[in-house]
């Protein structure tokens, strides 16, 4: 039988993730410390009352095993922009401007060389997002953190903050039929998949390729590909929030499309239908590789794993699609309508002559 290559069998079981989710309920118990009202449940995380107008929302990410493709490249001056990334990206899906950013990276040793770089990138990333890094925090845990280099083992942890104002949040709970799906350009990758991707493309872990290969569906290193940083949409996202009223804003990170899902908790009696992908040649690669490697990944594996060429992704109403891409597009990043809400329930990807259903 031909082996089914799954992010199951690179470290990442959804199954069990989800049943270790149950346990957050415990948290609900410390909602009755908040100082100012009532913490308010969104489809994507919390946010708490700072006054009678305003919300904060507070999010923490990580960048996961993207760490060891820096490790492997031996490029550490865009990781950072990652774990920026990933925490803006978060913070902005209620609406909220992002106030401050801080970050924490546990290191094997704090090479003088190795820190500058980090913080290059979590600069860059910072500048990109118009957020100040207001602290952070390095420690050597030389016990703990074992990297594939010896010497440049490391996590990076990112938090942020943001602000928004009560009549501005985007709750997700006036989607209906027929609203639009906008999605926005991926850079690739990004930072999820990685631990699946990192083996099936290379030698280092069980795949097929040398990290400096180029590959003929690439035009660059297939290392340097892997680890194009993700794309931030801070500026894009948060001008169509004040022109248009964007009913759901999602961050297509882990689960990828089955993330959409979450929203069905707050919208009743709604689908969503996917029709709309020119997914980077980094993941045609992915999927032909498990091929030459006697597997093979499904199409519905690919679809529950990676962005597929999609980082983010907004839903609005369908009389206001049109200014929506518009205002994405003279803002610095492609976008187009990847889809639609539908009345059938459940999510559906139409893709290469295709019908797809995730779970």
């Amino acid at each position: 039988m031909t082996k089914e290559f799954t992010y199951a069998d690179a470290g990442v079981n959804r199954e069990m993730r989800s049943e270790s989710k149950k346990a957050l309920q415990l948290l609900k118990g410390t909602y009755k410390f908040s100082c100012s009202g009532s913490i308010v449940q969104l489809p994507y995380g919390n946010i708490f009352p700072l006054d009678g107008k305003r919300f904060l929302d507070l999010v923490i990410e990580g960048v996961g095993t993207k760490v060891l493709v820096a490790q492997l490249a031996k490029k550490y001056d865009t990781i950072g922009i990652d774990g920026v990334a990933m925490a803006v990206n978060d913070v902005i899906r209620s609406g909220a401007k992002p106030l401050a950013i801080a970050d924490n990276i546990h290191a094997q040793a704090s090479d003088p060389t190795l820190v500058s770089d980090w913080l290059k990138g979590i600069v860059k990333g910072a500048s990109e997002a118009e957020c100040p890094v207001s602290s952070g925090e390095i420690g050597d845990v030389a016990e703990i953190i074992r990297g594939l280099v010896e010497g440049e083992g490391f996590d990076m942890i990112v938090a942020s903050i943001g602000e928004v104002y009560g009549d501005k949040v985007i709750y997700g709970k006036d989607i209906r039929s027929g609203d639009r799906i906008i999605g926005f350009r991926s850079s690739g990758l990004h930072s999820n998949g990685i631990s699946l991707a990192r083996k099936i493309l290379f030698k280092q872990w069980g795949g097929k390729y040398d990290a400096h290969a180029i590959p003929d569906c690439l035009e660059r290193e297939i290392v340097t590909e892997v680890l194009e940083p993700t794309k931030i949409y801070v500026k894009q996202l948060l001008k169509v929030a004040d022109e248009i009223h964007v009913k759901a804003a999602v961050h297509i990170t882990g689960d990828a499309y089955s993330k959409f899902g979450n929203l069905s908790r707050f919208s009743k009696d709604i689908g969503f239908e996917f029709d709309n992908f020119d997914p980077q040649p980094i993941f045609g690669l992915i999927q032909k590789t498990a091929s030459d490697l006697g597997g093979r990944i499904s199409d519905e594996e690919m679809f529950r794993t990676f962005n597929m060429g999609w980082g983010f992704a907004a839903i609005v109403d369908k009389k206001d699609a049109d200014e929506t891409l518009d205002i994405i597009e003279q803002n610095g990043v492609h976008a187009e309508q990847i889809g639609k809400i539908t009345k059938l329930g459940g999510i559906r990807i139409l893709h290469g002559g295709k019908k797809i259903l995730l779970k």
